[in-house]
């Protein structure tokens, strides 16, 4: 199953204090594949896009997601964007948002699955106070289609 998460509306792009710190302080945002935080995109810029790939399989009557990029337990399976910043190349993560694979319609899910094209998540990556977006990541937070 192919994914493709486009962020929107980075914090970075903001006046004020906030989006000064996150310039500053030269904070990234990734997808994390395992524990690595890779395709690292700074704060400020226009528009954000990752692409992955994911296996899933029928378990029970279900559909199971899994592979590099899937965290969690079976039946709470989800994709992390990964907050950090970046000082004499390493990211030192300070904050994530977790993106459910519960939260997708099923027949989005079983669409993809089914190879009706790639699922494709779309959101805002500011939160209401103007930093980064965190925690878990909802519906109408996130739009989910298959395209």
């Amino acid at each position: 199953m192919l994914i493709r998460i486009e962020g929107s509306d980075l914090p970075g792009r903001r006046a004020g204090a906030e989006a000064d710190l996150l310039r500053l302080r030269n904070v990234h945002v990734g997808m994390q594949r395992r524990a690595e935080v890779v395709d690292r995109i700074p704060a400020d810029a226009q528009e954000a896009a990752w692409r992955c790939e994911a296996t899933s399989r029928e378990v029970d009557g279900l559909l199971d997601v899994g592979g590099p990029w899937v965290h969690g337990r079976p039946g709470a399976r989800f994709l992390y964007l990964s907050w950090g910043a970046v000082t004499e190349g390493r990211f030192e993560m300070f904050r994530r948002a977790k993106l459910m694979f519960g939260d997708i319609p099923t027949g989005l899910l079983r669409a993809a699955h089914d190879g009706a094209g790639v699922l494709v998540g779309r959101l805002g990556l500011t939160d209401a106070d103007g930093g980064p977006l965190c925690a878990r990541v909802r519906p109408p937070r996130i739009s989910w289609t298959v395209e």
